[in-house]
């Protein structure tokens, strides 16, 4: 994939590419807002002041499942099937696991661990001793948590307690090292820990931390008039002095967590070093999605507003030796593609685009996206199947009941004030329209008609199934042949 390196403004990282593979590590916290960086020191001084910090990154379908699926395919929703957390269109059991970052980058020589977070619906397959293809080394969550959680060991479940040398996030840090150390080619590590994902568990030193500092609300928070919003926004009960109290401590807590995040960071930073790695290594950090501490009322995720969608994106790559900040739109799409043309190893098409060509100094404006799709499927919570345009300053979004929102984010970034049915912006919704159309090809399921989108279930459920069962005997055929 050198061709998409000479997109690259830096002529020494395309020399340097052709010659040595670097080394990648992915970090993918869990719910981790955009706004939050600045509770995480050592992120803030060896990642954000040393590399290149996206201002406007986002996820193109804000929940775990489908955003981790894009981030390991750099694909839509609509390219890798997962949608949502549940079957069907959702779950591991959705996700096509042959082709991803992790085998890619093993057919090129990398040595590849997966330390943490896979996707959603891993139990059954952890339990009976299922690694995805493509993983050297594999410690991945079976039952995700901070504590009380089990982890599978290269394919063997081990179970872990309530003992603070039990804490997740410390031990998902020490596998990472210890890969890091034991590596012997160019590496590829993906961290993905449980943190700040709810119930947000701070680790034992970090209870008491930030005690005392006020959480600054959002004038979109407890949102007191949402006439203009869609049905299942009008619906949500007014937020109590009782529940913020308990969105503050959630926020609170969230912040927490990243302090071990933080620490880990640190680790994995040390052992970069201690084995010369550091100088080779691209580093990006990010979530796989926002969430929402009472804006419009809500509480989650999923929801097509900018605290869900909106995600924390710094890449560091010495080599290049650039430190910036970058208002591109960007997207979780745009990280497989980005190591793979680093790393020159190929690639199926995909829906987004390597980053190299934004990474150069300052002052450089190549050609780049202008949108982002946003595309969502009704799952557990009720928010309806939607697809969405998300501009620069401007953000769309058509929903299955027919609804629309429109949002000029210059002069509203709260999104406070619906223009769907304002007159003055006919001439802005009649584009975001037209563009919409061009973007949401195909759509989620069920989202021309809510009645097709029920067929789509009864179809999808009468075959999830089959297609678990035919699943399971093709990992047992890989487990033969791997044996």
């Amino acid at each position: 994939m050198l061709v998409a390196l000479s997109l690259c403004v830096v002529p020494a990282v395309r020399a340097r590419a052709a010659s040595q593979p670097p080394n990648v590590v992915l970090i993918v916290t869990d719910d981790q807002r955009w706004d939050s960086l600045d509770t995480m020191p050592i992120v803030e001084r060896e990642l954000v002041g040393r590399g290149v910090t996206f201002t406007n990154a986002f996820v193109s379908n804000p929940l775990c499942c489908p955003s981790r699926a894009s981030i390991l395919t750099g694909d839509y929703s609509h390219s890798t099937g997962v949608y949502r957390q549940i079957p069907p269109f959702g779950r591991f059991e959705a996700f096509h696991d042959g082709s991803t970052l992790a085998t890619w980058l093993d057919g090129g020589g990398y040595d590849t661990a997966l330390v943490g977070k896979y996707i959603d619906g891993y139990q059954h397959a952890g339990l009976t001793g299922y690694v995805p293809p493509g993983w050297d080394r594999w410690v991945g969550f079976i039952h995700p948590g901070y504590q009380d959680y089990q982890l599978s060991i290269d394919g063997v479940a081990q179970a872990y307690g309530d003992a603070p040398s039990d804490y997740s996030t410390d031990v998902l840090a020490s596998e990472a090292v210890s890969f890091i150390r034991r590596a012997r080619g160019p590496l590829f590590l993906y961290f993905a820990p449980e943190a700040p994902h709810a119930p947000a568990t701070p680790a034992p030193p970090d209870r008491l931390a930030f005690a005392g500092r006020p959480v600054p609300m959002a004038p979109s928070f407890d949102e007191a008039d949402v006439s203009d919003k869609p049905v299942y926004v009008r619906d949500l009960p007014r937020i109590t002095d009782a529940r913020r109290a308990e969105v503050t401590a959630f926020a609170l807590n969230q912040d927490r967590t990243l302090l071990g995040v933080d620490r880990a960071v640190a680790q994995i930073m040390d052992a970069l070093r201690a084995t010369d790695r550091l100088a080779d290594t691209l580093i990006v950090f990010t979530s796989d999605n926002g969430i929402s501490y009472g804006e419009h009322r809500w509480t989650k995720k999923e929801v097509p507003y900018e605290e869900s969608i909106r995600v924390p994106m710094v890449v560091r790559f010495d080599p290049i030796g650039v430190t910036k900040t970058d208002a591109h739109l960007v997207a979780n799409i745009d990280i497989a593609p980005t190591v793979a043309a680093l790393a020159g190893v190929a690639t199926p098409s995909l829906d987004g685009r390597s980053l190299l060509p934004l990474l150069g100094p300052s002052g450089a404006d190549p050609p780049w996206r202008k949108d982002l799709l946003l595309e969502h499927m009704e799952g557990t919570n009720p928010v309806p199947t939607y697809c969405g345009v998300r501009a620069v300053h401007t953000v769309y979004i058509r929903y299955a009941t027919g609804e629309e929102e429109l949002y000029d984010l210059e002069a509203d970034p709260f999104e406070l004030s619906n223009l769907a049915t304002d007159p003055s912006a006919a001439g802005l919704l009649s584009s975001m329209r037209a563009r919409l159309d061009v973007l949401c090809d195909p759509p989620p399921p069920g989202f021309d008609d809510r009645w097709s989108g029920r067929i789509w279930v009864a179809i999808g459920t009468l075959f999830a199934a089959f297609a678990l069962e035919a699943m399971k005997i093709r990992r047992r055929r890989t487990r033969i042949v791997h044996s």
